[in-house]
C-alpha cells in the first residue's frame, strides 16, 4: 500500500478486491476475510463418491454501491437483477465428509461429522435451539432444514481459505473453503464478538496456490481439476 498526496490530502491506495481490467471491484470473492451472510446451504454429492459429500455455504457480502455490477441472481432469469454484494460458494471443510476409518483405526461417521458442523454455524448465528428442533430420517432432509433455519442468514466474520485452480481459459479462479479450527483460532464467528478468536487471513497459511506443470520435468503429474461439488459457482 502506498500514500498520494492530492492537494494537501493524503489518500490511501488499495488495489484489494480491484481487477486488472477495469479497476472495479470483482464481483466474486477471493480468500480473505470477509462480513459476509448466507444466502443459502447446500448439500452435494462429489462427482467421485456417491457416498460423500460437500457442504457449500452460499455466501454475499454488505452491499458494496456506487458502480458495483454484482453477477445475476439467476442468468437464465435476469429479471431478478444482480446480487448487491460480492458472492461465492464456500465449502465448510476443507475436506468432504465420508464414512471413512483413520489409520489409528478410529472411525469417523460421515452424518456425525456434519451433524457437528452445523452445531457450530447454528451456535455463530444463535440458532442452536432452532437448530435442535430439527428431526430428519435422512441427512440429506436434515440439511434442506438447515437451509430453511440457515438460509438468508445475519452478517458474520469469516476467514476464507481456497485452493487455486487453472481454468481452460487459462485464468486463476479460487475453490473457496473455510479452515479447520487449530489453536490459532476458529473460521467463522459473530459480529462484535469479545475476546474474538477469528483466524486472521494469511495466504501463505491458507491458500493452496496453484503449482504448474513444468515442461521441462520429466516428472508425470496430476493436474488438479475442481470437481462440480467442490468449484466456483461464476463465471469470471
Amino acid at each position: 500500500m502506498s500514500e498520494v498526496n492530492l492537494k494537501n490530502k493524503k489518500v490511501m491506495l488499495n488495489t484489494k478486491d480491484m481487477s486488472a481490467g477495469s479497476g472495479r471491484i470483482k464481483p466474486v470473492l477471493e480468500p480473505g476475510n470477509h462480513v459476509v451472510k448466507i444466502n443459502s446451504i447446500t448439500l452435494d454429492q462429489t462427482p467421485y463418491d456417491a457416498d460423500s459429500y460437500n457442504i457449500h455455504l452460499h455466501v454475499e457480502t454488505a452491499p458494496v454501491g456506487g458502480d458495483f455490477e454484482g453477477f445475476f441472481r439467476d442468468y437464465n432469469d435476469q429479471s431478478k437483477g444482480r446480487y448487491d454484494g460480492q458472492v461465492g460458494r464456500v465449502r465448510i471443510s476443507p475436506f468432504p465428509f465420508k464414512d471413512t476409518t483413520l489409520p489409528s483405526g478410529r472411525e469417523i461417521s460421515r452424518d456425525q461429522e456434519i451433524l457437528k458442523h452445523m452445531i457450530t454455524l447454528a451456535e455463530t448465528l444463535d440458532m442452536r435451539d432452532g437448530l435442535d428442533s430439527i428431526e430428519a430420517q435422512t441427512i440429506e432432509e436434515f440439511m434442506t432444514e438447515c437451509n430453511r433455519l440457515m438460509g438468508g442468514s445475519k452478517l458474520i466474520n469469516m476467514c476464507i481459505g481456497g485452493r487455486e485452480w487453472e481454468n481452460k481459459e487459462g485464468y486463476i479462479n479460487n475453490d473457496l473453503y473455510l479452515p479447520r479450527i487449530s489453536k490459532d483460532g476458529i473460521a467463522m464467528e459473530a459480529l462484535d464478538k469479545e475476546n474474538s478468536r477469528l483466524l486472521k487471513f494469511d495466504r501463505g497459511v491458507h491458500v493452496k496456490a496453484l503449482v504448474k506443470k513444468d515442461s521441462s520435468s520429466t516428472t508425470e503429474e496430476i493436474p488438479f481439476k475442481a470437481d462440480s461439488g467442490s468449484g466456483s459457482d461464476f463465471e469470471l
